[in-house]
């Protein structure tokens, strides 16, 4: 027995924008540093090393604003 399903026009999800940060980030403060990105909306990616490797420099993303 042959079952036919009907099919549907299926809509896409909309695909978020992002944008992006690069900050160095201070060890003396980094938690100061990190909140204030977060209250702003940015969410922490990674943290790699800068030009100087006592440095971190942190990478954030944000959903673009239309």
């Amino acid at each position: 027995m042959r079952r036919w399903l009907q099919s549907f026009p299926m809509s896409s999800p909309a695909v978020t924008q992002w944008e992006y940060l690069t900050a160095p980030v201070l060890i003396h403060s980094t938690q100061a540093i990190l909140n204030n990105f977060g209250r702003d909306g940015w969410e922490l990616v990674a943290v790699t090393t800068g030009a100087n490797s006592d440095q971190p420099v942190a990478w954030f993303k944000r959903p673009k604003q239309p």
